[in-house]
């Protein structure tokens, strides 16, 4: 049986950009999580990998760091391309 995403090497990859653009903007968990109308652990524990996030809140997350998804996935797809 294949691993789940969640023990992939691409998926600490998408955990290390997020906590990225949150840092770039200059937020702390707090401040993003008061941007997104959510309690600051719902941050910890998506950039923990605890919790998962759909599309739309992915959208949601990278909004509210100044980013826009597409260029949030081309980020990621280079970050996690071979070689």
């Amino acid at each position: 049986m294949p691993p789940k995403s969640i023990h992939k090497p691409e998926y600490q990859a998408l955990l290390e950009l997020l906590r990225d653009i949150r840092n770039k903007a200059g937020l702390t968990q707090a401040d993003l999580s008061a941007e997104l109308g959510r309690p600051q652990s719902y941050v910890s524990d998506v950039e923990r990998g605890v919790r998962r996030l759909d599309l739309l809140q992915l959208r949601e997350y990278c909004r509210a760091c100044g980013k826009d998804l597409t260029s949030f996935v081309k980020r990621f797809e280079k970050s996690i391309a071979p070689g």
